[in-house]
This record gives C-alpha cells, structure tokens and sequence, in this order.
C-alpha cells in the first residue's frame, strides 16, 4: 500500500487549495441481470489499488485527511457473491484508517468543505459532489489535469507492475508460436494466448487481443479473429495482460508454417530495423514527434530498399508516401491505461503542419513508452485514385500490388525511459528471425 500513499500525498500536494473527491467506475449492464466483467477506473486505482466497485475516497489535504468510503452491502449481496468485508478489513487491507461507509460521504462533505474554495471531484463521483456541495465550486479538469501529469512519470512499483504484466504477456506470445498451424482458426490461437494470461494469475487484459492471419494482419485494429489460418500466412497479434491494473502492450509477427518467405523476411526485417534503431534513440530531451519522424526514415529507407517507394528519404517522409505503409504512430505512454496519460497540458507540444500524432511531448526519466513501427500493405490506401496521384512517383505501384495479399508486420515493445542511455526494455520475447522460427518449431 505505501506506493498508494504516495501516490494521494502526490495529488494532495498537487492541489492543496480544495478538497479531493474521487469514486469507483460504475458497473455496466451487459444485458438481462449480468454485468460486463469489471474494470476500475485508473485514476481511483492510482489512489487506492481497489479494484472493486462501490467505493469513493475523500482526501483534505490541508488537514493531510484520508477519508475511505465502502459500500454497505446486504445479506443477500454476501449470498450471491460472497463474504462481505467489515470497515476494519478495509482499513487493514487497504492501508487508510479512516474508513466509512458510502452512505456517509454527504455528511463528511459537508462537514469538511470549510476552509476549502473549492472541491476538486472525478468524473465518475461528479453529480453526487454537486448535489451535496451545492454553491461550492467543483472542478473536475483540474484533478483529470493533476493525473496526467502525476501519472506520466512511473514510480519503482508501477514499472514493477508493467514489468510483472509483460512477463506473463510473454508466457502467452510464445505459446501462440509454438500452437500457431495451417488450418487453426484465429480464436483458437487466442485460447493458447490467453491461456497463459489466466494461468500467470491476471485475469484482466489491458485491451482486447488482436490475432490477425494473412491479409487481417493489414487492418490495424483488427478484432474479429474468427478467419481460419492458411500455409504461407503470416500471423500479427497485439495483446497485453494487466496486472493490479497495470498493462503490457506487445505485438509480435511470425509465419503461421514455422518459417518465412524470402519477400516476409525482407519486410520483417525493414520493421525490425526501425523497430532497434528507434528504441535506442528513445532519449531523454527528444520528442515523441521526433521519434516518430525518425522511425519514418528507417521505414522509408528499408521500403526504398525492397523497391516500393523512390526518391529521397526526406521526401518520402515530407509527402507522406510512407505513409502509405506505415499510417500510425510509433509511439504511445503505457500505464494503468493502455493508451495512458500524455503528462499533461505543460508537457504537451503543438505539433506543427498538418502531420497526425496524438502524443507530443519530451521524453522523461521514468516514462513508459510502447515502440511499434510496421509496415502494411492495405488495398485501401493502395487503391485509393487519390493516393495514386498525388504519389505516382513515389510509390512502384505495380510492385506494392504484388503484396496486396500479404497483409502486415508490426514489431512492438514496453521501455523506460532512463536518465542516461538507451531505455530499458521491460518485453522480454524474442523478435529476431532465427529465434522466431526456432520458438515456432517448438510446437
């Protein structure tokens, strides 16, 4: 719990002029009288590790005061879904003296808002404060704009967290190698995957699976995974267990057959240079922006390299004609989401022109970052009469055709940022070819 405390003595400090309200995410109706599996909300689990729903925390940071609010739950509650925990349990399990019920948050509200400007509340608290509060002015950006910049910088036992998440990630690619055939369907291969998340303890993931075969393995965030796997396929899968809400995010591309083709190889790897080279230069001091842009050379110069694109580097990048192949970013924050928080308004920079990153900041000590180049061949964009024109002496159109049907390749891995030198790799499964193909044969 010490790393909780922490964390409501950081937001505390960060907004001592008014009180701090924050609350539990719902539950959702998924239909009839069950609920979808439930996820708490990242800023309540960034304050409390609860992972329940029901609860709220109150925090005074002029009297330094943490107030716990539990759900007064009935009988009937206890016979269904089991034991219910006493006030004191609460107290003892999670590290907060001060523990009420949820009942009793008007009161205490009330109670403890003289002295106080303003009443700082979470989205998900947000109605119940103001109708209690009544003239008190609550302020919810202020506490979303407090956690984006607390939660960008990870402490030692969030990037534990992260690392503990991608250990058991790594369990379930590697299974996916070794179980991967001709003749699988996609899901099936997600049992493997996943079998390895549940059997590693994490029960959550932190975004749904993507296991895309053959042509799929082109659409970026594809979700289906029911098409059936064929000799000569390549098989893209992004996914990352969660662990006390913390999230891995890694993809891996392999040949469905155990081994690659000459032209899959090639391509891998153009996506593994990029993929190296632009995690070495994960730095502190350059900006997302700038990792991305230079992950676009590498791009271009392996694409120009196997024929498809031509001209310059600087123009492939400046046109966007890589794009074509390449239509996403390098780069996202990882954390207790899977796209987590960008620092913050002081953090982010304007991103000049017309280019599309959603995350623009310096580089810090204690950032986790995803780095994820890919190439992709995607009739969309390949076909488009638009794309065409404008990169008619660019792209070797005729060639790019020739790989209409072989779909994508995309590398990614979790690092931290360090204060000197190459960031830390905290993936752990293997993405050269031969170490691949070894771990496919394994089957």
């Amino acid at each position: 719990m010490d790393l909780y405390a922490q964390n409501r003595r950081d937001v505390m400090k960060r907004l001592p002029d008014g009180l701090i309200a924050v609350g539990s995410a719902p539950e959702i109706l998924r239909n009839g009288d069950v609920n979808y599996f439930y996820r708490q909300s990242s800023n309540f689990l960034y304050l409390t590790g609860i992972e329940q729903p029901g609860f709220a925390l109150l925090l005074d940071p002029k009297k330094k005061r943490e107030i716990l609010f539990v759900p007064k739950l009935t009988q009937l509650h206890a016979v269904w879904l089991g034991h219910i925990p006493s006030k004191e349990e609460a107290a003892r399990e999670y590290g907060i003296s001060d523990v009420r019920f949820l009942d009793e948050l008007p009161a205490a509200l009330k109670l403890l808002r003289n002295g106080h400007r303003k009443c700082y509340a979470g989205k998900e608290i947000l109605p119940r404060i103001k109708k209690t509060l009544g003239r008190t002015k609550v302020d919810a950006g202020g506490l979303e704009e407090a956690f984006a910049e607390l939660r960008a910088v990870k402490k030692p036992g969030e990037i534990e967290k992260i690392r503990k998440a991608n250990a058991v990630t790594a369990r379930g690619h590697l299974a996916a190698m070794r179980a991967a055939r001709p003749g699988m369907y996609e899901y099936e291969v997600q049992a493997e995957l996943e079998r390895e998340f549940l059997r590693g303890g994490l029960f959550q993931k932190g975004y749904s699976s993507i296991v895309a075969g053959g042509k799929n393995s082109a659409v970026l965030h594809y979700h289906h995974n029911h098409s059936r796997l064929q000799a000569g396929d390549l098989l893209l899968i992004d996914a990352g267990a969660e662990y006390l809400g913390y999230t891995a995010d890694v993809t891996r591309t392999f040949p469905v057959s155990g081994k690659f083709s000459r032209k899959q190889k090639d391509v891998y790897e153009a996506v593994l240079s990029a993929h190296k080279k632009s995690m070495d230069k994960a730095r502190p001091g350059i900006t997302s922006l700038e990792l991305h842009q230079y992950s676009c050379r590498i791009v271009a110069e392996g694409l120009r390299d196997l024929g498809i694109l031509k001209g310059s580097t600087d123009e492939l990048v400046e046109s966007e004609a890589v794009r074509v192949f390449y239509p996403h970013g390098l780069t996202h924050m990882l954390g207790l989401d899977v796209h987590d928080v960008q620092g913050g308004k002081k953090r982010a920079i304007k991103v000049p022109g017309k280019r599309k990153v959603r995350f623009n900041a310096k580089l810090e000590p204690g950032f986790v970052i995803t780095i994820e180049p890919g190439i992709y061949f995607i009739p969309a964009l390949l076909n488009d009469p638009k794309v065409r024109r404008k990169h008619a002496g660019r792209i070797d159109f005729g060639k790019a055709e020739k790989f209409l049907n072989f779909g994508g390749i995309r590398i990614e891995n979790d690092v931290l940022v360090r204060e000197k030198g190459p960031p830390k790799d905290l993936t752990s499964v293997p993405r050269e070819v031969k170490e691949i193909e070894k771990i496919c044969s394994e089957g």
